[in-house]
This record gives structure tokens, C-alpha cells and sequence, in this order.
């Protein structure tokens, strides 16, 4: 039971949403049908995919993560070192059955968009590869962990990935992840610098990334205008995050942590924009 709450936490059941919530609603708002394909999809972006990204960071990230005050919560498991080896067989493991099922229903095209964004799943925190510690390829991979599950349900359900709309929901995604990753790496500056862990923030400072997040967060809400109507509707959820980010805009190096006030109602404001962008997929169904 201990090694089971170890890996819960590890997965981070808060973020699941945040995975699972781009495919399932994307491919149920295509096909409007709730088959085998959007339960095993669902299923392995909700549990498998984040136990794989979670698991493998917790592992590999375990002697910063004893330096930062923030692990050992919602925002990051303080996984025993004891549990690495199964936390790493688990996580492959239980991704194994639900990909075996998905690459049978998926073309050539939606198969490498799969592969690809389990692949930057891996690469962000594995060895050698370590995309975290690559300054502007950390935050693009983090994006594309969330984003990834989308473009893979618009792939799969055989949408055009170029249209005007389709490719700008797509960069606005993006932006967001972007966004939300860098500022969430000013909290460590700190703690990574310790640790000899890189990272956009580490590279280019506290107050020049808060500056880049709220660009990103500002971009994608406008790119969001491209949609079509209820659709850009969903500039509003951007507006919150800006207002976030504001009083950080200045922040120091030495005040980093200052900004996990911001990171954490970060956390629950993901649940809003999600609600908001719910709402307007349930309006443009009708």
C-alpha cells in the first residue's frame, strides 16, 4: 500500500486533468462519440501518460528535489528512493497496453504524432537527453506534454492540422504551456542553481522570464481571436494569468520563491480555464 501511495502522488492526480481533459475533449467534440477509442485514449492521458512523466522527473530529479522546499506536496512528490527502480517499471509498464491499443487505431501520421510526444515525455528528465535542462526546449517540451494529447486527438479524428483555426488553438496551447512553465521555473532559480540544474530561468534570469510568460500568456490569448466565435471566447481565461503575473513582473533573482504565491493559484486557475473552455465547447456543439 505504501509503494501504490507512492506512485499516486507520484503521478500527480492534481495535473491528471490537465492531460487528459485536451485529448477527451477534443476527440469527443469531433466525433461526438463516446467509443472504445476516447475511453482508452482518455484513460492513458489521465493515469499512464503523467505517471510516466511525473515518475520519470521524481526519479531522475531526486537530489534537487531534497533541496527544494516545495516537494513533498501537490506541486512534486519527494518519491523514496527506495520506490525509483519500481516507479520507473511501473511507469512503462502501465503505458505498454493502452499504446499497444492506440497505435492499432491510429494511421501512420497519428502514430508518429503519438510517438513524438511520448517521447518528450521521456526526454524531459531522462538522462543525456534532459530537454529540462535546455533553456527555451524546457518550457517547449513541458508545453508540448499538454498540448500533445490534442494535436494527437485532431491527428487521430482526421482534422486538418493547417487550417487557420486549427493550427491557431494549437500555437495558443502552446503559448500556454510555455508560459506556465517558465514562470513556474522562476520559484526554483534558486534551488536549480544549487543543484547545477539549467533551466529558462536559470539562463536568463527571474524577471526577464515572468516578462516572457506574461508575452506568451498575452500571444496566445490573441491567437485564440483567430477561432471562429464561441470560440474566441476563450480569450478571457488568458486575462486571469495576466493579472497573476503582474506583480511579479520585477522580481529579483535573490526573491524567486517570492513567486510561488503565484505558481500555486496557478494550479487552481488551470480548473477555470479549463470550465471556461468546457463551456464553449458545449455551446459550439449545438
Amino acid at each position: 500500500m505504501k509503494a501504490l501511495n507512492q506512485l499516486f502522488w507520484s503521478s500527480r492526480p492534481v495535473s491528471w486533468v490537465n492531460t487528459a481533459f485536451p485529448f477527451g475533449a477534443t476527440y469527443l467534440f469531433i466525433t461526438h462519440s463516446l467509443d472504445l477509442t476516447f475511453l482508452i485514449g482518455t484513460l492513458f492521458f489521465l493515469i499512464p501518460y503523467n505517471l510516466l512523466m511525473y515518475g520519470i522527473n521524481d526519479v531522475f530529479d531526486y537530489e534537487s528535489d531534497l533541496r527544494n522546499p516545495r516537494k513533498g506536496g501537490i506541486e512534486g512528490a519527494l518519491l523514496d528512493k527506495k520506490y525509483h527502480r519500481l516507479t520507473i517499471w511501473s511507469s512503462i509498464l502501465l503505458c505498454l497496453p493502452f499504446l499497444a491499443y492506440l497505435y492499432t487505431v491510429s494511421d501512420l501520421t497519428s502514430g508518429l504524432w503519438l510517438t513524438l510526444f511520448v517521447f518528450t515525455v521521456i526526454a524531459y528528465s531522462a538522462p543525456v537527453l534532459r530537454f529540462k535542462e535546455r533553456a527555451f526546449l524546457d518550457s517547449l517540451t513541458s508545453a508540448s506534454h499538454f498540448v500533445g494529447p490534442m494535436i494527437y486527438a485532431l491527428s487521430l479524428t482526421k482534422v486538418d492540422l493547417g487550417s487557420r483555426e486549427t493550427l491557431s488553438a494549437i500555437l495558443a496551447f502552446t503559448l500556454w504551456g510555455i508560459a506556465s512553465h517558465a514562470f513556474g521555473a522562476v520559484q526554483d532559480v534558486t534551488a536549480d542553481r544549487e543543484a547545477n540544474i539549467s533551466s529558462i530561468a536559470t539562463v536568463i534570469g527571474a524577471k526577464a522570464t515572468v516578462r516572457f510568460a506574461f508575452a506568451c500568456y498575452l500571444f496566445a490569448g490573441v491567437l485564440v481571436l483567430n477561432t471562429q466565435f464561441p470560440g474566441q471566447l476563450a480569450a478571457i481565461a488568458a486575462i486571469p494569468y495576466l493579472f497573476i503575473l503582474s506583480p511579479f513582473l520585477n522580481i529579483t533573482d535573490e526573491e524567486c520563491e517570492k513567486a510561488n504565491a503565484g505558481w500555486r493559484k496557478f494550479i487552481w486557475l488551470n480548473f477555470f480555464a479549463g470550465f471556461v473552455v468546457t463551456m464553449i465547447l458545449i455551446w459550439a456543439s449545438f
